[in-house]
């Protein structure tokens, strides 16, 4: 089982010549063909993958996964909507094209929520993505293809985009890796656009090491895309240190403490308390932990800010899907009627959903109570956590309120309290800072995660904080192992 084992394990087992690129290829074409039995998570799946020549660079020879809005050409590429069931670009993302220089040999095309407006792994346009630990759970999303396929070690890692928390929540709830860096790090160039000033392209793999090794390929400056900056002196893999000594944490009380929630689930008190268990940790590696306060009522409107703003820019980064560029052309007697054709059958419920509360939100006379006010509180939001990073290197939290979700949802106790426990990942992408979410623990047989953000540019902190932590922890490189 080659694939199981990390991207440094494998480069050398491949200069050694105990393995070669192809039969790591084949092993993961094979995995891929019997996950997609058992859990949904390729739209598509390369069987004609070519090995490459094994170089100095780590990642070379070996396979992994790419989710289905980085556009590669040659390739299906349909952001797992009908509108784009037959879409295979002429170009790749700059993110591809990275890898490619790395001699990376891509082997599937991973499921995603359509566009990448979902938290569920639901909403594809090939179906529903299953948790690989309990296939009676849901993966999370956007990412959930790619986290289920790291997660059950077809290979080490597989490319994700963030948009809300779609790298760092599959991550969790499927006990992997999941990395969102500094805005502008990874181009953003033939990544389909959902929301503009929230997406983040970034990894999943199964160790924090492997995620360094990753988004070191992945990075650098773009003149395609214009939110890019240069970032050449940075080497995560290479600068990666485990010494944190002196570091200084903080944790959100109106979150993370258990009195905040009076109907809390035996889940979630399990979870928030496996978390605290964690901060004495950190104590341990000669961090200094705090607990902070932060108005209730600004932590509480996170939900609606998001979804204002993400509405309102996938709304408008949408408005190309016509039917008459690309995708399958709608019927009708007008050009008018075609694309509303074309529209109205392509687009699940949910996506339509979206875009009329973006449509709205927009509207003249609406505009200013909405969007402008959304972006005020967004602001809000980000100035207080630049304001926590003048005192402290990172904030650390945990993730969600539990394990993965069921997916007909009738056994989870969803309590009104937890929507900030459940959302506050989005304070990364408000502010484009660097955030990790690494596995912590298992409550009843599944993983739990904790999550580390830290503020622009110090994705260095970050990982070497999310390093130190894995490593006195037994949850690195972790296989999904089924329960149910």
């Amino acid at each position: 089982m080659y694939m199981e084992k990390t991207i440094k394990e494998l480069h050398e087992d491949l200069v050694s010549g105990k393995v070669t690129s192809e039969e790591l290829i084949k092993e993961a074409l094979e995995k891929s063909h019997k996950l997609q039995e058992k859990c949904n998570a390729f739209v598509t799946i390369l069987d004609d993958a070519k090995p490459l020549e094994v170089t100095d660079n780590l990642l070379s020879g070996i396979p992994y996964g790419v989710k289905d809005n980085y556009s590669t050409k040659g390739i299906l590429s349909t952001g797992s909507s009908n509108t784009l069931k037959d879409y295979v670009p002429f170009f790749d993302a700059t993110a591809i094209t990275n890898l490619k220089k790395a001699n990376a040999v891509a082997v599937n095309k991973t499921v995603m929520d359509e566009f990448g407006m979902g938290g569920t792994g639901t909403t594809g346009h090939t179906g529903i993505v299953r948790n690989p630990w309990d296939k009676t759970r849901m993966c999370a999303g956007s990412s959930a293809g790619s986290a289920c396929a790291v997660a059950a070690g077809v290979y080490p890692y597989a490319t994700g985009s963030d948009t809300g928390d779609s790298i760092r929540k599959p991550a969790a709830y499927c006990g992997i890796v999941g990395y969102k860096p500094t805005y502008g790090m990874i181009s953003r160039y033939g990544l389909f656009a959902f929301a503009s000033s929230l997406d983040h392209c970034g990894v999943l793999s199964r160790t924090v090491e492997d995620a360094a090794i990753v988004v070191d390929n992945m990075k650098g400056i773009d003149k395609y895309d214009m939110t890019t900056w240069d970032s050449s002196n940075i080497n995560l893999y290479k600068d990666l240190n485990s010494d944190v000594k002196g570091k200084k944490l903080c944790y959100i009380k109106e979150i993370c403490d258990i009195e905040n929630y009076p109907n809390a689930s035996d889940e979630l008190k399990e979870h928030l308390r496996n978390f605290k268990e964690k901060l004495e940790l950190c104590k341990e590696l000669g961090m200094e932990v705090e607990a902070v306060s932060v108005d209730k009522t600004l932590l509480n409107a996170l939900p609606s800010v998001y979804v204002v703003i993400s509405c309102a820019e996938a709304t408008s980064n949408m408005s190309n899907l016509t039917g008459f560029i690309f995708g399958p052309r709608g019927e009708g007697n007008s050009y008018i009627d075609q694309m509303k054709d074309h529209r109205t059958k392509g687009f699940s419920p949910l996506i339509k959903r979206r875009f009329v509360i973006g449509s709205y939100v927009l509207q003249a006379q609406n505009k200013d109570r909405y969007f402008y006010n959304a972006q005020r509180v967004r602001r809000l939001l980000v100035d207080e956590w630049k304001k926590l990073y003048e005192t402290y290197d990172a904030v650390i939290m945990p993730v969600g309120s539990g394990p993965a979700k069921h997916l007909d949802g009738s056994k989870d106790i969803l309590d009104e309290n937890t929507a900030a426990l459940e959302e506050h990942l989005q304070i990364g992408n408000f502010g484009g800072f660097p955030s990790i979410t690494i596995p912590d623990g298992f409550i009843d047989n599944l993983p739990v995660a904790l999550n580390i953000t830290g503020n622009c540019y110090n994705d260095q902190t970050v990982l070497n904080i999310a390093y130190a932590l894995e490593s006195k922890m037994n949850y690195k490189n972790q296989i999904a192992k089924e329960v149910k």
